[in-house]
């Protein structure tokens, strides 16, 4: 790190500590050549990957996006915000944990379906509506099927 003040690179740490309101790392650094004292802020730089949409295109991730998207499918429904914030950051997580530089968006939907499908399954739904382009009422009983025998597994599973 670089002194502000005579630009002189040997600097040394005095003091790290964590912020809690953010995930950056606050420290107190010392210049050994004029020994003034400054501070600097730390947040791990990550870069989630480029959305590659069904048309070729590649589209930078979005999380307002993602977020207006799940909030419509969620709409009028009785779910609390923070289980929300949750969803997109474990979908972000996701997004991050592939360690590619692109991911499809037909990857990311089935993603947010997933997490709706845990949420609320009107929600998932209604997203799922939009996403498989339902044609006809014979779709949305379809996939309300698969949706009920997902639900019957998992309850299965839960009670042995």
């Amino acid at each position: 790190m670089h002194c502000p003040f005579c630009n002189a690179s040997d600097t040394k740490v005095i003091d790290s500590r964590l912020m809690r309101e953010s995930n950056q790392t606050r420290r107190r650094r010392e210049c050994f050549t004029c020994e003034e004292r400054f501070t600097t802020y730390e947040t791990a730089e990550l870069s989630l990957p480029r959305i590659i949409k069904r048309d070729g295109r590649r589209d930078v991730f979005n999380e307002d996006k993602l977020r207006s998207g799940m909030l419509r499918a969620l709409e009028k429904r009785p779910v609390s915000t923070e289980l929300v914030e949750s969803a997109i950051s474990r979908i972000m997580h996701k997004a991050w944990a592939t360690g590619e530089r692109e991911v499809s968006s037909a990857q990311m939907g089935d993603w947010v379906m997933e997490e709706l499908r845990h949420l609320d399954p009107v929600a998932y739904v209604r997203f799922a509506s939009v996403y498989h382009s339902f044609e006809d009422i014979h779709a949305f009983r379809k996939e309300i099927s698969r949706l009920t025998k997902k639900t019957k597994r998992v309850k299965s599973h839960a009670r042995k």
